[in-house]
């Protein structure tokens, strides 16, 4: 299982320029054992109890939003400190296994089923999921997205959620991918989009060039424009998407990621569009977007071509403070990394990164930054399976195992192993996934990544969701090159995280920035506390917080290895943006 540590003198409050303590860093006799057999990260699914599986093949016919699913999302849903898992699943199936389902981590660090008691078992043929609580009641609260209608669910506090989507004014009905709650007028109450894909309508028979079934492509159906709902404080959402001006851009929306990217202090969208060319909404600051992505060079590759865009990572890779935009393609597309040059203006760096060469025999979907060994650089884990069975395999390549022929759906065809790559220096990547054990090892059909301290130990750990098969918990392992510091941004007017905050970390002469959103990897919503590695320092100089509404605070110095929570009103004032 994953061991679990005490979490009681991990949290501290910071306020101004004061801290009241810290607990040390250790390491457990079987992590240093996995350190010696040089596994970076060690599976431990089945001492955790998690049991989730997820089957392709259940409709037949090769319906193609089986091959795209599907997500989930860590959070603490019962405030107790602790990181629960929720696995977004398609119910194909009569029995209850085939809905969504809620997983409670117990205080031994192991997870029990609590889907029945919590209500959050979701029938619907679902995609993914975002988190956020939108009711500023102190809990958090998840929307589902779905092939057809999505659902919201408001969580009631104690340990149940409430489906409330139709009075709320949802109505989705088409096809959604990733989602994600930000507050992008800054009134406080947190909005809501939806990035959809394709109008599937009706399915259609494809195969391939052998005239095998095969699962279709995006080329085959036209793109449905994205929708933003706006949070009216009341429990209720407003279809905003024409007059902010999201509706007038048609895509076929697969990630999507809220960060400052301009830098003028309020919340951006960029959306990874399959096989079109990728949205950057600009928010105007007076409720409306404009969409910039080719005028600002995040719109196409280098070679001025649209990509089967999916998976989003965002970070500052190199260091500089501006946070930069990675994606994953599929097979002999490479994964591309954006690098933001200042004022929301990007190239494509992936070439320098040496993140393209190694991504081209893959097919990429959930990915995310993370300082895994807690150098102060942020490394990267990309989830491959492909969605096509390549042209050309041997027979023994395509080999059905006789409970695949059962189930008619050849999943080996379409695995593929995950990748590691582990940030040299300035942005500059080198592929370790030799060094990562299962995590890496095993050749699957993986989907969504998500990353979070499931253990308490101040490392980040990995929750990779499969197309088909198992979901799968990874323990960081990974040899630390120094401390760490986790910080969530927390504003007490609101009771909740305050997403779409920006939190700089001052270690010396260099600065760490991270934005606290839980939209990212693919079809995923992750914890909003933010995770820094701090490499030899021992304490972080200062922090500093961008709160949404504009307003900045100076909190610090702090010790190293320790989970902070920042009080927004309790630091030095720097004024406003």
């Amino acid at each position: 299982m994953l061991e679990k540590r005490s979490r009681q003198a991990h949290v501290w409050v910071l306020t101004g320029f004061w801290l009241s303590g810290c607990q040390p860093f250790s390491h457990s006799p079987d992590r240093d054992e996995a350190r010696r057999h040089d596994e970076w990260f060690t599976e431990v699914t089945q001492d955790s109890g998690l049991d989730h599986q997820r089957r392709i093949g259940m409709k037949g016919a090769y319906f193609m939003p089986e091959i795209l699913g599907s997500g989930g999302a860590l959070f603490d849903y019962d405030g107790d400190g602790r990181l629960d898992i929720y696995l977004v699943n398609s119910d194909r199936a009569p029995s209850k296994a085939g809905t969504n389902r809620l997983y409670r981590q117990q205080p031994d660090g192991t997870f029990a089923d609590r889907t029945d008691s919590s209500g959050l078992g979701d029938p619907g043929y679902g995609m993914g999921c975002a988190t956020g609580d939108f009711d500023n009641d102190g809990d958090v609260d998840i929307y589902v997205s779905n092939f057809g209608a999505d659902a919201l669910f408001r969580n009631q506090g104690d340990g149940t959620f409430a489906e409330i989507t139709q009075e709320a004014g949802i109505r989705g009905e088409k096809w959604s991918a990733s989602a994600g709650f930000f507050d992008y007028d800054r009134d406080g109450w947190l909005d809501l989009y939806v990035a959809h894909y394709i109008d599937y309508s009706p399915p259609r028979a494809c195969t391939d060039r052998s005239g095998r079934p095969e699962f279709c492509g995006p080329e085959a159906f036209r793109g449905i424009p994205d929708v933003l709902y706006r949070n009216q404080g009341d429990g209720t959402f407003a279809d905003v998407s024409r007059p902010s001006g999201i509706a007038q851009a048609v895509g076929k929306g697969l990630g999507v990621v809220f960060a400052d990217l301009d830098q003028d202090g309020y919340s951006d969208i960029y959306v990874a569009n399959d096989g079109q060319e990728n949205h950057l909404w600009i928010n105007q600051r007076d409720g409306t977007f404009q969409e910039e992505a080719l005028m600002r060079g995040a719109a196409l590759n280098l070679f001025a071509r649209p990509e089967a865009s999916m998976g989003l990572a965002v970070g500052d890779v190199d260091g500089d403070g501006r946070i930069d935009l990675f994606m994953t393609h599929l097979n002999r597309e490479t994964n591309t990394l954006y690098r933001n040059l200042g004022q929301g203006q990007f190239e494509d760096a992936t070439a320098s990164s040496g993140l393209g060469a190694a991504s081209l025999p893959f097919t990429g979907f959930g990915t995310v930054f993370f300082d895994a060994d807690h150098d102060g650089d942020l490394d990267l884990l990309v989830a491959n399976g492909k969605v096509r069975r390549s042209q050309g395999e041997s027979a023994s390549q395509n080999a059905v195992s006789d409970s695949e022929a059962a189930n008619g759906f050849p999943a080996q065809a379409y695995a593929e192993p995950n990748q590691f790559f582990e940030n040299a220096a300035g942005g500059l990547f080198e592929n370790a996934s030799a060094k990562a054990g299962r995590l890496t090892g095993l050749s699957e059909i993986s989907r969504a990544v998500l990353v979070g301290d499931l253990d308490g130990d101040g490392d980040l750990d990995a929750v990779i969701t499969q197309g088909h098969g198992p979901a799968r918990i990874f323990r960081n392992d990974v040899p630390k090159r120094g401390n760490w510091l986790q910080v969530r941004a927390y504003d007490p007017q609101l009771r909740r995280d305050a997403l779409g905050a920006v939190i700089e970390v001052q270690i010396a002469e260099s600065k760490q920035v991270r934005t606290v959103s839980p939209a990212y990897s693919y079809l995923a919503a992750n914890p909003a506390a933010v995770h820094f590695g701090l490499g030899v320092a021992e304490r972080a100089d200062g922090i500093l917080v961008r709160w949404p509404d504009g307003t900045v605070e100076r909190f610090g110095p702090a010790s190293a290895d320790q989970l902070l929570q920042l009080e927004k009103g309790k630091g030095k004032s720097s004024g406003n943006d």
